[in-house]
């Protein structure tokens, strides 16, 4: 019956499915075997790789990937490396999967630009859950965006997904990038932990605190590095956080 029950569901869903490419990198071969089998009932397209090496050669050989499940500890480029390329240069969700599971291998993971971390054991069906939502936020995300926010001499423009100090790029992680614009959106609010939580990684727990102060205090310590960015971010106590520049008229 639970057979069943789970091959009704990957018809159900295949339709939906069907272009969306999954690349799963990991250096037990068993562990790929079983998740791209199950993935593939569930109508994904999906690519395998036993090593970083053999990923970036995926990635640079074929056309862009819907998510990346990533382990962490593999030969040569560890998956804490390989997120941080990969989140250099393309706009695609990552899931680390991995025996890893101390707080600060978490907390390390997700400052890299992960947006979500599995740790194993782990359940098949939650993994394509994630992968589900992950792909459904990045697709509705996606189409052009032209506004720019404006807080001269700090520009942010949406389309390219870029903080600007006058002409010159401000260097940020994806999440830096992400805890900014919503703030800078919404130039009076205060963020509780939970908003900033829920906006920018898609969920909230207690322990995801120490990931958005580092989060945040990474991000005021590298707009501090500019005239006029100096305590933009503002810590209210207890609170959250809030941006604090005026907006250009």
């Amino acid at each position: 019956m639970v057979f069943l029950a789970l091959k009704m569901l990957a018809h159900a869903s295949m339709e939906g499915l069907m272009s969306n490419r999954l690349l799963l990198v990991d250096d037990d071969q068993e562990v790929l075997s079983i998740n791209k089998k199950f993935f593939e009932q569930y109508g994904y397209d999906v690519v395998t790789a036993t090593d970083s090496v053999m990923a970036i050669g995926e990635l640079s050989d074929n056309s862009a990937f819907d998510c990346i499940v990533l382990d962490i500890m593999m030969p040569g480029v560890n998956g804490f490396e390989l997120c941080k390329w990969v989140k250099d240069r393309y706009n695609t969700p990552v899931i680390f999967l991995t025996g890893k599971d101390s707080e600060d291998d978490k907390v390390n993971g997700l400052l890299l630009g992960a947006d979500d971390y599995m740790v194993k054991p782990y359940s098949l069906r939650e993994l394509e859950v994630r992968i589900q939502v992950l792909i459904r936020r990045y697709k509705n995300t996606a189409s052009p965006r032209t506004e720019i926010i404006d807080f001269a001499p700090l520009h942010i423009d949406l389309s390219k997904h870029a903080a600007y100090f006058n002409d010159e790029k401000i260097q940020l992680s994806n999440k830096e990038l992400d805890f900014l614009i919503l703030l800078a959106k919404s130039p009076t609010k205060t963020f509780t932990f939970e908003e900033l939580g829920n906006s920018i990684w898609g969920g909230y727990i207690d322990s995801d605190r120490k990931t958005i102060m580092v989060t945040a205090s990474r991000l005021r310590k590298k707009l501090d590095l500019y005239p006029g960015l100096e305590n933009s971010i503002e810590t209210i106590w207890s609170k959250g956080y809030k941006f604090a520049m005026n907006k250009k008229a």
